[in-house]
């Protein structure tokens, strides 16, 4: 028995959770949020049903770590820092590097370095998480698990863009895509909940939340997934705009009067997506109550959402010739039943059918009826307990 921390760093917050291995038991979960903003917060959930909560001046991801590690054992969580064994971070992109979760060392460190623009928002967050847990627990076994590993497995045909191969050949461009870590989880959770090997399913997993991305997974490996070289393309997102032509930027900097790229993807990433097209709200939930009271804009942005999943499950759909189970996980995917029912409601011209009161209660598994001819299942995404299972695989081979 061992305790493992897998640590999940963001540009201005720190999410955890604690786990004993191999029983993948979870023992602890917590947050600290608004690091380096006023009203900084920590919150942490342990033991039987016991909570920590308090606001405090959080400067920087290495006071977080600071106060997360000396409040694991204020809290009684841990005896002593040094019966956690292994620390495990969530690294969004790790380009051409890594087809899997790795040990870290300076190399790795260098390279995620490298190709921080590649996801300037998560990467250079995530190294500092890295970093400051190296300090603080030397001795701990490190490991980075990657969004963008599972999908190194795409075929050519389906990561290269329609651009000079000079620019894959030279600068590495090519579809990454990411959630990488959550669409492997679901998969092979699926595979549990229909009774069959991974290797033998043609599945289509929809992380559905602030950031979604749909991804095709053929004979348990990525074949095909919406989000790009970045995390912006793809379908409609809380704030980003998803798939755009590319012609668009330059004419609408033209009539806008923006001379920078950087401000352009600024409304690209932030306002555009769900808020951008309702003016209403990021925020699923705000929009389903803005639609119910009549709010048009509202509505168009929810149809808009559900269209572009949609489309994308026909398209993967047909690239993989055909389909056995369907998967919704995440924030939108995992808790929202009207926005599940309306993608399944558009997909019944596939013999889909589903249990209506199982889908109405949240159920977790599988949704459609036994009589469907393609397999609907809801599932909860643990991203952290797939880096936990990968920190125990290095450790043996270690």
């Amino acid at each position: 028995m061992e305790k493992l921390l897998v640590i999940n760093s963001g540009s201005s917050s720190l999410k955890f959770k604690l786990f004993v291995m191999p029983e993948e038991k979870e023992v602890a979960d917590g947050l600290v949020d608004r690091i380096g903003i006023a009203g900084s917060k920590i919150k942490i959930k342990y033991g039987d049903g016991q909570k920590y909560e308090n606001e405090e001046e959080i400067k920087d991801h290495e006071v977080a770590v600071d106060r997360l590690t000396f409040l694991l054992k204020d809290l009684g969580i841990v005896k002593e820092l040094n019966e956690i064994t292994a620390v495990g971070h969530r690294v969004v992109a790790g380009g051409e590097y890594f087809k899997h979760s790795v040990v870290v060392d300076d190399e790795v460190i260098k390279h995620i370095d490298e190709i921080a623009d590649m996801a300037p928002l998560h990467n250079p967050a995530n190294l500092m998480g890295i970093k400051a847990f190296k300090e603080i627990l030397p001795d701990a076994f490190s490991v980075a698990s990657f969004d963008t590993a599972f999908h190194q497995t795409m075929p050519a045909v389906n990561y290269l863009y329609s651009t000079p191969y000079e620019w894959y050949k030279d600068y590495s461009v090519r579809r990454y895509g990411a959630h990488g870590i959550s669409h492997k989880y679901v998969s092979q959770l699926a595979a549990e909940k229909l009774g069959k090997p991974v290797e033998d399913l043609k599945l289509i997993t929809c992380h559905l939340g602030a950031g979604s991305s749909v991804c095709a997974v053929k004979n348990g490996k990525s074949f095909d997934v919406s989000m790009g070289f970045t995390p912006l393309t793809g379908v409609t997102m809380a704030t980003r705009s998803g798939d755009v032509d590319a012609a668009l930027l330059g004419y609408m900097m033209d009539k806008l009067n923006i001379d920078s790229m950087d401000e352009m993807l600024d409304i690209l990433n932030h306002k555009s997506g769900l808020i951008g097209i309702s003016g209403v709200s990021s925020d699923m939930r705000d929009l389903l109550e803005a639609e119910g009271q009549g709010n048009k804009r509202a509505g168009l942005a929810i149809d808009m959402f559900v269209k572009n999943v949609v489309k994308y499950i026909g398209e993967y759909i047909a690239e993989m010739g055909g389909v056995d189970g369907i998967v919704f996980t995440a924030g939108i995917g995992e808790n929202s039943i009207p926005v599940r029912k309306r993608i399944m409601d558009r997909l019944d011209y596939l013999g889909l059918t589903y249990d209506d009161s199982k889908n109405s209660e949240n159920y977790e598994g599988v949704i459609s009826q036994p009589d469907s001819k393609v397999a609907v299942l809801r599932l909860s995404t643990n991203e952290e307990l797939m880096i936990a299972r990968d920190i125990m695989k290095l450790k043996k081979e270690a």
